[in-house]
């Protein structure tokens, strides 16, 4: 995935105005503002100068970025005890909660619900999250007996024994980390990292696997934050033309590996958020296969608002901003409030600014 960012006309937008109000001291310093014996007005050239009109709309500044198509963020399960891969499930298979990702020496290693991975030896006694966390997946697969809370009791200890008599397992009544393997919900398996046969050592990756429903992902540099909200709004084109509605669910920072150069050296690590979308209409990706598609984030809106060129703001020698307005033949410089910057218009406001006012715009 690319990740690479077609940015809007805003910042180029906004430097152009920029350039224009600086060029434009001159020419309100010249003019005024309300002031002189003309009270404000300027005659016009005998060339009539360019215009445009004051209008009402909404803006809204955005940025569009690359995506791609495909199941989301994909996620490696390594092996946690030592021993041979005898069973993996099929690639693109989905697994679910209490089911084996994969068997090492023909014992199952379950997927679980969570977060937090499991990094020790659960048994009586114990109290945490990670307590907690198994005990609630032990109670989901149909286990009693127990309160599902942080302590790690006797009767836990029981539950797990019917548990671990199910998966075929030695019943201990402990938990072994490397016999689980957390992920969010059920997964898609993606790719094997191994073959069944190999032989496995903790640490060592045995399978790729995602998240089942198709999404949207995009990678954003750093500098890009503002764009990266949870729950904001976005909007997908799709390879076919079609626009849908989508939410950014995830919200993740990934540091990407520098990739070699022609003298074996390699580049410095890169720091990427990685944004993950959903759609509304989730069946409306189910034609499309690792393909990309275009985000458009919409930062910030003003509606009914009224706006004009960027160009068309004048600096005024006493600060602040103004607008030449086209009047009879003879302009005169209005006072404005600038708001939103956005496509190269500007939202204004001020005495004597309406909808369809003409203004005058520097050429």
């Amino acid at each position: 995935m690319t990740g690479t960012i077609r940015r809007s006309r805003l910042r180029a937008a906004v430097t152009g105005g920029v350039v224009l109000l600086i060029a434009a001291v001159g020419v309100v310093a010249a003019v005024g503002f309300g002031g002189g014996a003309d009270g404000g007005h300027a005659q016009a050239g005998s060339a009539p100068p360019a215009t445009a009109t004051v209008t009402r709309q909404t803006l809204a500044d955005s940025e569009t970025a690359d995506g791609e198509l495909g199941y989301g963020t994909t996620r490696t399960a390594t092996a946690k005890v030592s021993g041979t891969v005898t069973a993996l499930p099929a690639t693109g298979s989905t697994v679910r909660r209490g089911k084996a990702l994969y068997l090492v020496d023909n014992e199952e290693v379950v997927l679980l619900y969570g977060t937090l991975p499991a990094y020790r030896t659960l048994a009586p006694g114990m109290e945490g999250a990670d307590v907690a966390q198994f005990e609630r997946n032990l109670e989901a697969l149909g286990y009693t007996g127990f309160t599902a809370d942080d302590e790690y009791t006797g009767a836990t200890a029981d539950a797990v024994r019917d548990w671990q008599e199910d998966l075929g397992l030695t019943e201990t009544g402990r938990v072994e980390p490397g016999r689980i393997v957390y992920a969010d919900r059920e997964v898609r398996v993606e790719s094997h990292q191994a073959d069944v046969g190999d032989l496995t050592k903790p640490g060592q990756a045995v399978l790729a696997y995602s998240g089942t429903n198709r999404v949207v992902t995009v990678e954003l540099d750093m500098d890009d934050q503002r764009l990266a909200k949870r729950d904001a709004k976005v909007t997908v084109r799709l390879p076919d033309g079609r626009t849908e509605a989508g939410t950014i669910s995830t919200v993740e920072t990934v540091v990407q590996a520098g990739t070699a150069g022609a003298n074996g050296q390699s580049d410095d690590p890169e720091t990427k958020i990685e944004v993950t979308v959903a759609v509304t209409d989730p069946k409306a990706l189910t034609d499309f296969d690792q393909a990309s598609a275009d985000v458009t984030f919409t930062v910030s809106e003003r509606r009914d608002v009224l706006t004009v060129p960027v160009a068309a703001l004048l600096a005024l020698a006493e600060g602040g901003y103004g607008v030449q307005v086209a009047d009879d033949g003879a302009n005169r410089v209005l006072a404005v409030t600038t708001g939103l910057f956005a496509d190269g218009r500007v939202e204004v406001t001020g005495t004597g600014i309406t909808e369809g006012t003409t203004v005058v715009v520097p050429t």
